[in-house]
């Protein structure tokens, strides 16, 4: 069983309300990640349509529903960034170094963050809800990155 600190709590309530402003159609997917570095935060991120692209939830529709894809899969097929993704991007973009921080995330990362998140020298990464994603897990395991569960 982990033990979660305040600032753990804290960081996860803002990954949270960072998550609320995601332009994803679908209300039960509004994901947050917090990237945190000795308690400061360093940057944000929620899943969303690139700079410029017009979201899903503009456009009134989820491609991912419109075609049938199942959760966990075929990640190319949707307009959003993810989070995770957004929060890197931002760090890269600012020119903020991101090296042995912590990630806080909504949710478990997919695959496709996981493997960003190794080689953007993540160390720690806590998320609050599940996804089926078992070989995103085992990835994280073999990078030697902590991956933390905080109860729902």
């Amino acid at each position: 069983m982990n033990t979660f600190d305040k600032w753990d709590t804290r960081f996860m309530q803002l990954a949270e309300t960072v998550g609320s402003w995601s332009s994803c159609y679908q209300e039960n997917r509004h994901i947050g990640a917090v990237i945190v570095k000795n308690k400061r935060i360093l940057t944000t991120g929620y899943n969303g349509a690139p700079s410029g692209i017009e979201s899903c939830r503009d456009k009134g529709v989820c491609l991912r529903r419109e075609m049938n894809i199942p959760s966990g899969t075929r990640h190319e097929l949707c307009y959003a960034v993810h989070a995770e993704q957004n929060a890197i991007a931002q760090a890269a973009k600012m020119g903020i170094e991101i090296d042995g921080a912590t990630l806080y995330c909504t949710h478990q990362p997919c695959i496709i963050c996981t493997k960003i998140i190794i080689n953007a020298g993540i160390k720690r990464v806590v998320y609050k809800y599940g996804y089926p994603d078992e070989f995103a897990l085992r990835l994280f395991t073999e990078a030697g990155i902590t991956i933390d569960k905080m109860p729902e």
